[in-house]
């Protein structure tokens, strides 16, 4: 393989005119007459969506043919769990995106779909109502003629769930995902919806099962590391944050945009009168992605921390900031929110912080901003990044920048230090449960752990 050939995109987006879209054909079994066949596969890419696998299997011999979509699209460190209160018509009509392994229910009417009995589809609420409808229809002519009690109660379920898409009494969806790739549209972007409730989840052993992720891997990765820091000790090399604060590590990865092999670079640095941070660079020379992270190089800290700036002047815009990936951001003044997940974690100024964040809204988002979005939704987007570019450019003061991180890694610069900021507000405050639930803090055994290995 040539380097040219080695920086393509592994995932491409699919166009008529692509003359060649790298189809890869493989030698198969035919299970209709026990010859070989040929699977011809095709990675490719699905605008503003995700990544795809197209498989199509013919045979030569009986003339079979079968044809098959599978998600290319990794999983995420985290499962999230989706609640939306459907009390209108017009919720309904919510975009949404579900993967395959999410299981959907309706707790008031006792309704389930379990995981990996449908594919991943992008619908909306309205939709999958309608699917479950006729999926239950499809087979009613044959139940009443052979199980006609059985046929009765579908009928009746039936209805019930032709009465809840009219949407005459308030229900709750919710989805469950543990690969975290399932998504319910925001009907008041970019505000806070108060119907719609997003929580990210700590995977356990069945849930990780489920998304083809296994202990004997993970065990493996560990003992490999074991094995590496024995022979650090055997070398005598001593591998500490003051040696690794003037290196710069370099590893390879896959690029998250097209999935082609690239390199990540990383370096430990220390950010005065706070901690010492890892901050990591990915560069794709094949698709010109790039991406950067910010990680904190100790541990969770007691206590959460929350920062709220008051911004009077536009030097308040150059103040360095650190977004660790567990911290949430506001602007109380424009009624907006960024979850936690959002950004990641980012080392930055204010400035390019509230950038990265309108970068996200507009640039990334399809169903707030592209040919997804509504008229209305459009009209309100473009009025919301009005205010937020007065912000940025300094024409807007009085505004609020709120931080919140549970994990208590999160830090905005103090021009003032070490003396007392008067525009800055720092609060540090005990977590909830359901803080250390997200954290992942609740399932730690931190005494006799050894006992159940």
């Amino acid at each position: 393989m040539s380097a040219e050939e080695h920086k393509k995109p592994v995932f491409r987006e699919l166009q008529a005119d692509d003359h060649d879209p790298e189809i890869t054909e493989i030698s198969s079994l035919c299970f209709n007459c026990g010859k070989d066949g040929m699977t011809k596969l095709l990675l490719t890419k699905i605008p503003f969506y995700k990544e795809i696998i197209l498989m199509s299997f013919e045979c030569d011999h009986c003339g079979c043919k079968n044809n098959e979509v599978q998600s290319g699209e990794k999983i995420q460190e985290k499962g999230v769990l989706i609640r939306v209160s459907v009390t209108s018509p017009i919720d309904l009509n919510r975009q949404v995106i579900k993967s395959d392994y999410a299981t959907v229910k309706i707790p008031e009417i006792d309704f389930e779909v379990p995981p990996q009995s449908k594919r991943g589809e992008i619908t909306n609420i309205e939709g999958i109502l309608s699917r479950c409808i006729a999926g239950l229809e499809q087979d009613q002519p044959v139940r009443r003629t052979l199980d006609p009690e059985s046929a009765e109660k579908i009928e009746a379920f039936i209805q019930v769930l032709i009465d809840t898409k009219k949407c005459e009494k308030p229900f709750t969806l919710i989805i469950d995902d543990p690969s975290g790739n399932s998504f319910v549209e925001n009907l008041n972007a970019p505000h806070v919806d108060p119907a719609l409730t997003i929580t990210h989840f700590e995977r356990n052993k069945e849930q990780d099962h489920l998304v083809g992720i296994y202990e004997e891997e993970l065990k493996e990765i560990k003992e490999e590391e074991e094995e590496e820091e024995e022979t650090d000790a055997v070398t005598g090399d001593d591998v500490t944050s003051d040696t690794l604060a003037d290196e710069v590590l370099h590893f390879g990865t896959n690029c998250p945009s097209c999935n082609a092999p690239c390199e990540t670079n990383m370096k430990l640095t220390s950010i005065p009168f706070f901690k010492e941070v890892i901050i990591m660079a990915t560069n794709c020379e094949a698709c010109g992605h790039r991406t950067n992270e910010v990680k904190s190089g100790s541990g969770i800290n007691e206590e959460g921390v929350k920062i709220t700036l008051r911004i009077t002047d536009p030097i308040d815009l150059s103040r360095d900031v650190l977004k660790s990936e567990t911290c949430s951001m506001s602007i109380p003044e424009l009624d907006f929110e960024v979850g936690a997940g959002t950004l990641g974690g980012k080392f930055t100024t204010l400035e390019g912080l509230l950038v990265a964040m309108k970068d996200q809204l507009t640039g990334q988002n399809p169903l707030m901003c592209g040919d997804s979005a509504t008229l209305a939704l459009k009209e309100k987007m473009q009025e919301f990044n009005e205010k937020l570019d007065n912000i940025i450019s300094g024409k807007t003061f009085g505004c609020r920048i709120v931080l919140d991180d549970p994990a208590g890694n999160s830090y905005l610069q103090n021009v003032y230090a070490p003396e007392a900021d008067p525009e800055m507000e720092i609060v540090y405050y005990q977590r909830t449960f359901e803080h250390n639930e997200e954290l992942g803090l609740n399932d730690m055994k931190l005494e006799d752990y050894e006992e159940n290995e």
